[in-house]
């Protein structure tokens, strides 16, 4: 019996804990005087979701220590000093009994390979382009804390709306981190690549970006913009007429590189065209790549085609080369 209230105690204690380090994630992230902001939180939301998923382990009866099976007997792997090694973030999210969905794993996911980046190396300027993720792993934080251990562990009552000053403008991903000065080329190319290995659909999912659309209200009444965010359920033909009406919508073109390219020809026929059979194609057209900005873009000091250029290479091939 004492074992039993032992270890319900040290679950509750885990969810506390969790929740206390989400609370003091969000706070120094919410923090204007604080530079290193976004780097503090993904360490201390990382920690928070940890500690979540070892209570929700517990919770099962699940064991979330590392060990070796040695004969018929666990062999517990520890610390130098003793102390049972327990799952990482990323051993709890791979686990087949994870109860989180798709999208928020591959949010947290995100978050565990950029603070791998951000702890070999000093970064700068990545609030901005991260804030989506940082925004989401917080939200999904409060839903799945309060579905598994109820309510009262909710953070949402306990922290106010971040007043934004961020410009907002129509960019694309590449054009903003291209844009962004500081912005490291090992932060850049993680994201790219990250990025790269999901569905649209899961890019678009609020669980692994949140984004929001602000539009400003005018009140009719006294008292009636009290608030600063009203929540306003929408009928379907009104949410498809307010997406006709958004302007700013962030779209992320398609890119390839060169050996691709020429990859998709010769499986079109065009077994001849080769790498500098390309690199003519694209000098033919232009002596620099400074001036060919509508079929590409430069990304990181790589260079990337769109899918216009195929287009325009795969006419360059049927002009000079021959289908096998």
């Amino acid at each position: 019996m004492l074992k039993k209230r032992a270890f319900k105690s040290r679950k509750d204690e885990l969810v506390k804990k969790s929740r206390e380090e989400m609370l003091a994630a969000v706070q120094i992230y919410n923090n204007p005087t604080i530079t290193f902001k976004s780097e503090a939180y993904i360490t201390l939301c990382i920690i928070s979701w940890t500690y979540l998923m070892h209570a929700y382990y517990r919770s099962k009866n699940i064991d979330y220590r590392f060990y070796k099976v040695s004969g018929k007997r666990k062999k517990y792997d520890k610390t130098k000093y003793g102390a049972y090694k327990n799952w990482d973030l990323e051993t709890c999210l791979n686990n087949r009994e994870c109860p989180l969905d798709s999208a928020t794993k591959a949010n947290l996911k995100f978050l565990i390979g950029l603070r791998h980046e951000i702890e070999h190396q000093m970064t700068t300027r990545i609030d901005e382009i991260i804030s989506a993720k940082t925004h989401a792993a917080a939200i999904n934080f409060n839903y799945y804390i309060k579905a598994i251990f109820g309510n009262k562990y909710g953070i949402d009552d306990d922290l106010a709306l971040c007043i934004q000053f961020s410009k907002i403008e129509p960019t694309s991903k590449i054009k903003e981190l291209n844009k962004m000065k500081g912005l490291s080329d090992n932060i850049k190319n993680y994201i790219l690549d990250y990025e790269k290995t999901l569905t649209d659909d899961l890019i678009k999912d609020n669980r692994y970006s949140f984004r929001v659309m602000y539009v400003q209200v005018n009140a009719n009444r006294i008292g009636q913009a009290d608030a600063v965010i009203e929540f306003v359920k929408l009928t379907p033909d009104q949410e498809k007429q307010l997406n006709e009406q958004i302007l700013i919508k962030e779209t992320e073109k398609k890119k390839y590189r060169p050996g691709q390219i020429v990859e998709k020809m010769q499986e079109e026929g065009y077994i001849t065209f080769k790498m500098h059979n390309h690199t003519e194609c694209w000098k033919e057209l232009s002596d620099s790549k400074s001036t060919l900005t509508q079929y590409g873009t430069l990304v990181a000091g790589t260079w990337y085609w769109y899918d216009n250029w195929i287009n325009y290479v795969r006419e360059y091939c049927e002009k000079n080369f021959t289908k096998s």
